[in-house]
């Protein structure tokens, strides 16, 4: 029963991480690629729909993000 159990569980985490995809995103600046880290499932998603803007970046510029790219 205990084996069961463990398997059990083993198949619930593996299932449950499986469901929420992570990936890494980035976008292209005029001095190149700059990494914005992980983002997982709908954040990564509103991210790429709605872009980024550098809070370091006075001109408001809203750049395009990419994630789960190879680059």
């Amino acid at each position: 029963m205990k084996k069961v159990a463990i398997f059990l569980g083993a198949v619930a985490v593996f299932g449950l991480s499986a469901c929420n995809k992570c990936h890494d995103c980035h976008y292209d600046s005029p001095n190149g690629e700059v990494e914005l880290g992980e983002y997982c499932g709908d954040d990564a998603e509103a991210l790429e729909a709605s872009g980024y803007v550098d809070p370091s970046d006075t001109t408001g510029t809203v750049y395009t993000v990419h994630c789960g790219e190879d680059h």
